[in-house]
């Protein structure tokens, strides 16, 4: 199935990416890639398949996690413990442009599916490969998840309450190797286009959360003091975090002096309050931020969520409501900017955002989440294989 040009050229048109790929990391690099054209055959284990599609079944008895991530993909199942499915991947590969793994740690490399087993027979193919901690090192054969990156990389400590650490509420640590994975990926392309060679693009979830991680690393390291956990506030600025209001919470923040007197002044009600010692500077602010916070709250008792914003929008300092996830399904400003699309899934239609990044000119594919196994026959059929042969492979679950 090739990309739906009706919309115009894409960037990655005629590019072909086979992904031996599961849960988040992989898939969120590849389903990118998909986006922008890029024609993304997902390898699956038959009867299985990618074992994200076990998470939950609630969209339409799909999974959210395998609906997000795999739109656009063609799924191929194939037991890679069999030599003929062998034979068959490295039939694809042979005309792909780009490999992409997230597999065990070592299991690629037991396969000959590493980089330098690779370049020798296909020197056009790229090959990217995701993985917890890399394939060197003394955590190089631990198996890691997102949980257990997030905590390695220091970020459960940083987050949460005083008294109780936290995971950030999405799969940040896989979601940042993904992110690097496809401008990884992008960047191996261009680099291809000048030397006609396929490299490698290596990716651990560690260093990227690592690098995500390294403002508050500089700033413990060199400060000689930890950032604290402080909640939904911010550790070194004054007022920035939650306020209650009658009816719901506000998140603002006040980023200067001027500010903070417009602040006192419009929303408060109470000019004077910009001069007085305790709140006179961000510094005093941060050490007496208890104070503070009762008195904006006591301000903000006999309002709405929406009547603290007007005061805020009046005032000039950034706010924004807490959305709960109804809230974000319908925010008024995806609406406006017409996020939202339509893609099938197995189960039903159901709404997907677009890519954050617009380019002018392009429409992205958005194309359809796949059944396991739905595009077997038809890519096996584009190489060669008749229809007995690919009954005998299903007969014997080679696919």
């Amino acid at each position: 199935m090739s990309p739906d040009n009706s919309k115009g050229i894409r960037p990655l048109d005629g590019i072909r990416v086979v992904s031996l790929e599961h849960a988040v990391a992989a898939p969120f690099a590849t389903r990118q890639l998909a986006d922008l054209g890029a024609r993304v055959i997902k390898i699956e284990r038959p009867g299985v398949g990618d074992f994200a599609r076990g998470y939950d079944q609630s969209v339409h008895g799909q999974a959210s996690y395998f609906v997000w991530l795999n739109r656009g993909k063609e799924s191929l199942t194939l037991d890679l413990k069999d030599q003929e499915a062998q034979t068959i991947l490295h039939r694809l590969l042979a005309d792909a442009d780009v490999l992409v793994q997230n597999l065990a740690p070592g299991a690629a490399a037991r396969m000959g599916l590493d980089f330098d087993s690779l370049h020798g027979k296909y020197d056009k193919l790229i090959v990217c490969d995701i993985s917890g901690y890399g394939d060197s090192g003394p955590y190089r054969d631990k198996k890691a998840y997102d949980l257990l990156i997030q905590a390695a990389a220091g970020l459960v400590g940083l987050t949460g309450g005083p008294n109780e650490p936290s995971r950030a509420g999405v799969s940040i640590a896989d979601i940042s190797a993904g992110m690097y994975a496809y401008s990884g990926i992008l960047s191996a392309l261009l680099q291809r286009g000048r030397t006609g060679k396929g490299l490698r693009v290596q990716v651990t979830m560690l260093e990227a959360m690592a690098e995500w991680m390294n403002q508050v690393l500089y700033f413990g390291h060199y400060g000689g003091k930890p950032p604290a956990r402080f909640g939904a506030s911010h550790p070194t600025i004054a007022p920035y975090g939650v306020h209650r209001t009658g009816n719901g919470s506000v998140i603002f923040s006040v980023q200067n002096e001027r500010e903070f007197a417009n602040f006192c002044e419009i929303v408060l009600g109470n000019r004077e309050l910009a001069q007085d010692e305790r709140f006179s500077s961000n510094t005093a602010r941060v050490r007496n931020r208890p104070e503070l916070t009762a008195i904006i709250e006591a301000r903000f008792a006999s309002m709405t969520v929406a009547q603290a914003e007007a005061l805020l929008d009046e005032a000039q300092i950034a706010n924004a409501p807490m959305n709960d996830i109804e809230g974000v399904w319908n925010h008024p400003q995806l609406q406006a900017r017409q996020r939202w699309r339509e893609v099938a899934t197995p189960g039903g239609p159901i709404g997907a955002l677009l890519p954050p990044a617009n380019l002018s000119g392009v429409e992205p594919v958005m194309g359809d989440v796949p059944a396991l196994g739905a595009h077997s026959r038809q890519i096996l059929a584009e190489l060669g294989y008749a229809d007995g042969d690919i009954a005998a492979l299903a007969d014997k679950q080679t696919i």
